[in-house]
């Protein structure tokens, strides 16, 4: 089987769209409808074998990176994962190793789950919206009961168990308004690296184009531009945060690790429970169905003309206001899936949050271009040695090349 063009990053969803919660703000529950009624919603054994070893096949590099998510993966148990890294096990050839990740909403964990991840170095992401009033707001049981104890319960067994975990802090009209209470929660808890998420709902008959529940896109950019100065006054270093990373790394003459400010998608497309290909997470419906693993490998699904043009369009389909963007190297344009304002001079096209990005990026830039000119002096004054002749890349527990202050094998080695 030929090796894909290029590094991708698979979300495999081996429980499909099943999860123990049903936050109000869920994209991915409604997913449930592509599937036949009463259908399990879990990777069959061959199936799952199957899409391991075509990824392992499949990946160019020499390290395998492996992305679990939902719904809710731990909701198929441990033994399930247990089994998961035995056939990882038995398909990855001798030079080559494998990197897991998982996203939870930590509910599900206990201590043995905890030593399970930590024994076999899983990144972990967690979901948590800020202090439990506004946690709870919109992340809560199927009986619309509180989560919150169980989640944090989850994340403290994590961290208890040295586990590498980020936080995934998804920003809405619930908490947008709150970004130092938010910010300052986070940091008490103990988070080293966060994700704020930007929650858009699109609800075409709105006057804006998207649901109540969305994050105003004015409060986006100032959420962003209050957490940004605190962080940049006394957090460089020790706090990580995805977006102020990403910010920094066309200044530093790097691709963005972040499909969000790519220049094209198409790199992290979905594999579902019964083996269904699609272009995105975010596109994950009929029209964006490129085929099922069971019938076609990975790799020709990941280099099918229908998931290269996928991807392209990212770039090719801007309006010309974007074009024209003098941040446009740090967004390009923002995920197509919130593209759908009209831009001041009546294309189509626009991305619902362009006027945050827009002055948060701006806001950003005196700040970028120093970083980027102290990073610049510092490669100057470094004298080479031996072992950097040695070496093609950093060590694991190295600090990562990217400037966000965690290890290299927390950041950028695993994307």
């Amino acid at each position: 089987m030929a090796k894909a063009s290029r590094e991708f990053q698979v979300f495999a969803k081996p429980a499909g769209p099943a999860c123990n919660l049903a936050c109000h703000y869920c994209y991915y529950l409604e997913k449930e409808r592509l599937f036949p009624a009463g259908a399990p919603l879990r990777m069959a054994d061959e199936l799952l074998e199957l899409y391991i070893a075509q990824q392992i096949e499949a990946s160019p590099g020499p390290v395998i990176r492996f992305a679990w998510h939902g719904g809710e993966p731990t909701i198929l148990g441990l033994d399930y994962f247990r089994r998961i890294v035995a056939i990882q096990h038995r398909h990855t050839p001798a030079g080559r190793r494998v990197e897991n990740g998982i996203q939870t909403n930590g509910t599900l964990l206990d201590d043995e789950w905890c030593r399970f991840l930590a024994d076999q170095n899983f990144a972990v992401g967690i979901s948590i919206d800020g202090p439990r009033e506004l946690h709870d707001l919109h992340r809560v049981t199927r009986d619309g009961e509180s989560a919150w104890e169980r989640t944090m319960r989850g994340y403290e067994l994590l961290r208890g168990h040295g586990v590498d975990c980020d936080v995934l802090c998804v920003v809405g009209a619930h908490n947008a308004a709150s970004p130092t209470r938010v910010y300052r929660f986070l940091k008490g808890i103990g988070a080293r690296y966060i994700t704020f998420l930007p929650l858009v709902v699109r609800q075409p008959d709105s006057e804006t184009g998207a649901s109540a529940l969305s994050v105003p896109p004015a409060a986006w950019g100032e959420f962003l531009c209050t957490i940004h100065e605190e962080w940049q006054r006394q957090d460089i270093g020790k706090v990580g945060i995805q977006i102020f990373d990403e910010a920094v790394r066309p200044a530093l003459g790097q691709d963005h690790a972040l499909c969000v400010f790519s220049r094209r998608c198409g790199n992290i497309p979905v594999v579902e429970h019964n083996g269904d290909f699609y272009s995105c997470d975010h596109f994950v419906d009929p029209e964006h169905l490129v085929g099922n693993i069971r019938e076609r490998p990975l790799v020709e699904l990941l280099e099918s003309p229908a998931q290269r043009a996928f991807g392209r369009a990212k770039f090719t389909a801007l309006p010309r206001y974007c074009r024209e963007c003098p941040v446009l190297d740090m967004c390009n344009g923002g995920c197509p899936k919130n593209r759908f304002l009209i831009t001041p001079d009546g294309e189509p096209g626009l991305n619902y949050l362009c006027e945050g990005y827009r002055r948060f990026f701006a806001t950003l830039k005196p700040f970028v271009t120093a970083l980027a000119t102290l990073r610049r002096r510092q490669l100057a004054l470094k004298e080479p040695t031996p072992e950097d002749d040695r070496r093609s890349e950093p060590r694991r527990n190295d600090p990562c090349p990217c400037g966000s202050g965690r290890k290299y094998k927390a950041c950028c080695m695993r994307k």
